[in-house]
């Protein structure tokens, strides 16, 4: 589970297929990212090369306004496969990014991970990122960062109907992405309210103290 995300580069092609990433005239072996292909938005990447370069690369990526990128299939010092993927910060998260930066001494390189607090748990607002390594964790990390950002009480056992009910009306919105799984949600407060208000009424979702007794 990921309230801040992490991975590690470990050079397994078959477990993770590596891409280069391009801006500012410089490029870098990206071996983890989420981005929305269809907004030509990037909301997450972990990259791994030289120290100059990992700089000068988030330095493009957090510009105001921020300039573009270019993610391509295949390692920065490898054969490219193709697939131009051209992306940028989205610009309702300026403001709201951090940037991590490890020196790997085993493979001579730095690695560089730039996410957004929208993927943190602490950070309240109404769209957030969840980030995690094992997708059958979603549903209750979803329900964990719901939570955060409500004041209606939500019952652990609501996780997976909240998850499937997020995913039906797209308030939940799978993410492309290699390395990790990701998901950009959004949550509207008064929808929520109406949506469990139906739940219970009709049976779907039963109330805590329901649960209680039951569990009793």
């Amino acid at each position: 589970m990921l309230d801040s995300p992490t991975t590690s580069p470990s050079g397994d092609q078959e477990a993770t297929q590596l891409y280069t990433i391009t801006a500012g005239g410089f490029s870098a072996t990206c071996d983890a990212f989420a981005s929305d292909p269809e907004e030509n938005h990037l909301w997450f990447v972990s990259m791994v090369g030289a120290q100059t370069s990992l700089k000068a690369i988030w330095a493009a990526l957090l510009n105001s306004p921020p300039s573009p990128a270019f993610l391509i299939k295949g390692a920065a010092d490898g054969v490219h496969e193709g697939g131009y993927e051209r992306c940028q910060i989205p610009e309702s998260s300026i403001g709201t990014w951090k940037t991590k930066l490890a020196r790997l001494p085993q493979a001579g390189a730095w690695q560089a991970m730039v996410f957004t607090q929208m993927a943190e748990l602490s950070f309240e607002r109404d769209a957030f990122l969840l980030l995690t390594p094992d997708a059958e964790e979603a549903p209750a990390l979803h329900w964990r960062f719901l939570n955060q950002r409500t004041e209606l009480p939500l019952h652990r056992s609501w996780a997976d109907w909240l998850w499937e009910q997020g995913l039906e009306s797209e308030a939940i919105r799978p993410l492309k992405s290699e390395g990790l799984h990701a998901w950009y949600c959004y949550h509207a407060p008064d929808q929520l309210e109406m949506e469990l208000s139906a739940a219970v009424r009709y049976g779907a979702l039963k109330l805590p103290r329901e649960l209680n007794v039951a569990a009793a």
